[in-house]
């Protein structure tokens, strides 16, 4: 058998390229391909890049650690109707998340599939907190804001933080409620959940219920009806 020195180096590495090693689980000597060993650095996060976190989507809530799921299980839903998630502590690579998602609420994430750039969900997380049912989990309230896809069973996402370029410039709204109500329905399109200033026609400021019904349209509650201006940033 020849020595490795006198091999060729190869300094363009493909995915089908390949090298012999051990399986781990029956000591068998198999080949390992490049792709292979990529996806599983990926997967298992060994290799660290700042504010990104790889968790595997699974159909069973608060199955494992490493992965996220709906609030009641499924697949097949697609991220535009996403609302809430419930992930696990720590990611695929058993570093905690909590603190970073803790400190996230209010400002937005990505969530992408690995490998499928146009597979994402965009979202601004609103609550974040204890799984009452299981300590190791946490619910997540979110707002969609944008994306593509949905979510497929035992596939592996990278959650991050992201923000539209547009989205650091301040965006503004000011609605006109020319008549009289207790309910003023606000469609802004801002793509955010603003804050909300109210005034009547006499610019005497208002404080009412605010509900956001998504990114893009709010709902104000008064306890009596009047008519005026209300200002969103």
């Amino acid at each position: 058998m020849p020595q490795i020195s006198s091999y060729p180096y190869d300094v363009v590495v493909q995915d089908q390229d390949a090298w012999i090693g051990t399986d781990a689980f029956n000591r068998q000597t198999k080949q390992y391909t490049a792709s292979a060993v990529a996806t599983y650095l990926n997967i298992k996060g060994k290799i660290s890049i700042g504010a990104q976190l790889p968790y595997q989507f699974i159909t069973t809530a608060n199955k494992s650690l490493g992965t996220f799921s709906l609030p009641t299980g499924g697949v097949g839903v697609s991220f535009s109707s996403i609302t809430a998630l419930k992930i696990s502590e720590s990611d695929l690579s058993g570093a905690s998340s909590i603190a970073f998602l803790e400190y996230m609420i209010g400002s937005d994430i990505m969530i992408g599939q690995m490998n499928a750039p146009s597979i994402f969900g965009h979202y601004k997380i609103l609550t974040y907190t204890v799984d009452p049912n299981d300590a190791q989990f946490y619910n997540l309230t979110v707002g969609f804001i944008g994306g593509n896809g949905s979510l497929t069973n035992n596939y592996y996402y990278d959650i991050l933080n992201f923000t539209l370029a547009s989205a650091s410039q301040d965006k503004t709204f000011v609605f006109d409620q020319a008549v009289p109500s207790a309910v003023w329905t606000i469609t802004h399109n801002l793509g955010k959940f603003p804050s909300v200033s109210v005034v009547d026609t006499q610019k005497e400021v208002y404080w009412g219920n605010v509900e956001y019904i998504n990114s893009n349209q709010l709902k104000v509650t008064f306890s009596g009806s009047f008519a005026g201006q209300a200002f969103l940033n």
